[in-house]
Formats: C-alpha cells, sequence, structure tokens
C-alpha cells in the first residue's frame, strides 16, 4: 500500500512519519501531483497558522488537487481545520470540503480555561470505522486554539469551553482536531483503522 504526506509549510510531519513507523508503515513526504494522485492513502498534517498555511497550498495548487482526492485522505490538527469551509484565524477562506466553520475557543472572562488547548482530553460519540476498536472516551492529545462547531459531518465530539468536532467525515475525506501522532496507543490504533478503510 502507498502512502503519501502531502509536503507543506506544516510542523508536525516528522511525527506522522515516526508514529506510522511505529506501526509498520512508511510514507512518502510530497507535493508531487501525481504521487499524491497515485497513493493509495493520503495524510494531510498540520501545525500553525491558517492563512499562510492556505496561502501556501494556493500557490502550489495543492488547494484544487486536495479537494479533488478520490482516496482517503486524514487531515490531522491544522490539517482538519483547513478542510472545513472557513476559519475564523485572520479572516481565512478554507477548502470547504466540510461546511463546518472554524472559530476560536472564547471562554468566559472569569473561567480559568486558559486558550489555547494544550494536553489530554477525551473524545466521545465516535462513529464510522476510523475509530473501530476505540473505546469511548478515550483519551486523545491535543494543541489548538481553534475549533469546528459541531456539525452534520461530526464523527467524535470532544468538551472544552463547549463541545465541539474532534473529527469529522466526509465521502472519503476525515479530519481529526487531535494528534494520533501523540496520542500513543489510541492515536496508533486510530492511525491503523486509517491505513484499513
Amino acid at each position: 500500500m502507498s502512502l503519501a504526506i502531502i509536503k507543506y509549510n506544516a510542523g508536525n510531519i516528522q511525527s506522522v512519519l515516526y508514529a506510522l513507523e511505529r506501526i509498520g508503515a512508511t510514507a512518502t513526504v510530497t507535493d508531487n501531483f501525481a504521487q499524491i494522485q497515485a497513493a493509495d492513502k493520503v495524510i494531510f498534517p498540520g501545525v500553525g497558522e491558517a492563512s499562510s498555511a492556505m496561502r501556501y497550498l494556493k500557490e502550489r495548487g495543492l488547494d484544487q488537487l486536495i479537494v479533488e482526492l478520490k482516496q482517503p485522505v486524514l487531515g490531522i490538527c491544522l490539517g482538519m481545520q483547513l478542510m472545513c469551509a472557513y476559519s475564523e484565524e485572520n479572516d481565512t477562506t478554507c477548502l470547504g470540503i466540510f461546511n463546518e466553520h472554524v472559530q476560536k475557543f472564547n471562554p468566559a472572562k472569569d473561567s480559568a480555561i486558559k486558550v489555547p488547548q494544550i494536553g489530554w482530553n477525551t473524545i466521545g460519540d465516535l462513529k464510522t470505522g476510523l475509530f473501530k476498536n476505540v473505546p469511548e472516551n478515550s483519551y486523545c492529545y491535543f494543541v489548538h486554539g481553534y475549533y469546528a462547531a459541531l456539525g452534520e459531518h461530526t464523527i467524535a465530539t470532544t468538551e472544552y469551553v463547549q463541545p465541539y468536532s474532534s473529527a469529522l467525515h466526509k465521502n472519503n475525506f476525515y479530519g481529526v482536531q487531535f494528534h494520533p501522532e501523540k496520542s500513543a496507543a489510541v492515536g496508533e490504533q486510530i492511525l491503523r483503522n486509517f491505513l484499513s478503510l
């Protein structure tokens, strides 16, 4: 099976590669259109800021390529947010695969809740084969200040400030807000499930 990781200015590619290695998978990191289109599975990672990431994708035509992919695609963290319609982060129009809007966490002024959310939190209301053999309320590792609201494509829910989408799914596109590559055994199971979709 061939696996492509889309190469762009995303910070977490190395840790994704290590996580795949741990479960016996190898991937090619590439921005080559033919290689990405020919891969059996595609991972769209991301750490960073929405508008500069979208600008980079557009400059290289990767924005058009991603939305036209037919094989299973997994967006991680910012990758998932960029698959949504719009992000409040610097007023960014995104890829529009999911019609959800990405918003900034806005805790009450007197709240002790810190933004961004950094650390372990649970995922619940799990749907689809992406979460096969993953128990309800499993802990995953999150680092983010923006979130996708709950919507028709939500396949996992997490609570921080309010409930939000910790995973999305539409057709061949999947997105997770947490970092499976940093989520220990649970994250490895989710990556295995993606590879077997």
